[in-house]
This record gives C-alpha cells, structure tokens and sequence, in this order.
C-alpha cells in the first residue's frame, strides 16, 4: 500500500494486490479503505499461493476469504456503501477491481466458467498468469468469447522475460501455475546469448497476443529481470500503442473512465 500510495503520487495509475493468504476479512476491509483513501483505487484480489512455495515457510496462512469472497466483499463496500458486516461506510471507496485467471494449466475445461464467476463477483479486470502456450490460450479466448466475457471485463495476459533454460525448467517444475512448452525451453538451450533470446521470445509473445480478439492488454512480469521491461515494451510496439492512445483521449478531453483504465 505504501509503495503504490507514493507511486499515485508520481501521477502513475497503480495496482494493489492483496492476498487472502496474508489478511483476514477485517484487515482486507480495512486495508481498501486506507487504500482508496491514498488514492489507490485499482485493487487486485488473490487468494494467495500457499506459504510453502515462499521463503518463509514457517509463517501460518490466513484464507479467511479466496479471491471470490475478497471480491463480492469489496464490491458491496464500492456499491452499497457498507461493511461485509452491514455496517455503512460514510464514504464509500471508489474501486476498480481486478482477479488473476491461469488459462494453460488443467483443468482446461473450467477455466472460462470460473473467469465468469469472477466477474459475477465483481473483477472489473483479469491478469493471467504467464502464458508461454498461445495456441493453449488462443483456446482459452474462444471460449471467453463464445459466453461474451471479454465484452464484460478487460483481460490481460501475463508475459515475461526467461533468464535462459534451466530459469525456465526450474518455473515450470516449482512454480505453481506455469506451464512453459518444451520448444522455448529448447530454443533458450540452443542459443547463443540465452538471455536475450528470453527477451526475444518475450516480444514475440507479446505481438501475437495482441492479435487474439478479446484482449485488453499485457501484464509484464520480469522477476530480477525488471531492467528489460522498456526495451520490451519499445520492441513489442507497447509503448507506441499507448501514446497514440493518451494523445486520442488528450484530444477528446474526456475524464478518465472504465473504458480508459
């Protein structure tokens, strides 16, 4: 909350995560509340990995809610204006709400059904996890699209930056949630400079993503790699992309809206 509260601050438009297994119901309330204050207003709601996969292991986990509990709780104090207990807020937070979804991991078949519960509990916005498998994901979007889901939340798939082969067989063997195929891990093998063929790969992903109908965006995650994040969004053609937006909307003079988040 500090971090993003500072960054508000810098005029940038920040995202808050909060996770389920960290806080219990009053802390989340309480936490939103605190946020929106600073003007954090974008909140992303995660239940959380286990403390296990962490580097401290010994801490207990919380999981009073999951992130669908988490959001139907803030979206009652956004449009009701009160506590999960019924107890009014005097002055309601203004929230933009967002969930993650994994769409290359099994089970295949109920990936799209639970993006529509989460969009029943209120996601305004969807960040998947890495997807290094389009054609996985391009199956994912298919059926988003045939239950309409991408005309009711903004989704944006998760790409990032591979340090090189054994990065990625490491990811997709401790990682929860990942699946890499074996032709990347393969192309980094044979690679003279691994490192910049995870880069490589990385804008690659990026522009065919961006074909795919039905999506908002991209969420870049470079862990220890955060120093590649311009080049890649220069390369992919991100950066561009989003000026010639600014400048339309600049035009227009409209005041920021769902539609421009």
């Amino acid at each position: 909350m500090g971090i993003c509260a500072l960054m508000v601050k810098t005029g940038l438009s920040m995202i808050q995560q909060i996770s389920c297994r960290d806080r219990n119901r009053i802390a989340i309330q309480g936490d939103v509340l605190g946020a929106a204050a600073m003007g954090v207003n974008n909140i992303l709601c995660l239940t959380g990995d286990g403390v296990g996969v962490g580097d401290q292991p010994g801490a207990k986990p919380v999981f009073d809610f999951d992130s669908i509990s988490a959001l139907r709780t803030l979206k009652t104090m956004r449009d009701e204006g009160v506590f999960l207990s019924g107890r009014p807020i005097s002055t309601p937070p203004k929230l933009f709400l967002g969930a993650a979804e994994n769409p290359c991991v099994p089970p295949y078949e109920t990936r799209a059904h639970r993006l529509a519960k989460k969009i029943e509990a209120g996601a305004d916005f969807i960040q998947t996890n890495y997807v290094f498998d389009i054609p996985r994901f391009e199956r994912f979007m298919d059926e988003v699209r045939s239950l309409g889901l991408h005309e009711r939340v903004f989704i944006m798939p998760g790409v990032g930056p591979l340090a090189g082969a054994k990065a990625a067989r490491w990811m997709r063997t401790n990682v929860p949630g990942i699946h890499i195929p074996d032709e990347i891990i393969v192309r980094l093998e044979k690679a003279k400079h691994p490192s910049e063929e995870g880069k490589q790969i990385c804008i690659e992903l990026i522009q065919q993503i961006r074909e795919i109908a039905g999506v908002a965006g991209v969420h870049i995650m470079a862990y220890r790699r955060e120093h590649m994040v311009n080049a890649i969004i220069d390369a992919s053609g991100l950066g561009r992309e989003r000026l010639s937006l600014l400048d339309a909307a600049s035009v227009e003079n409209t005041k920021p809206t769902r539609e421009h988040r």
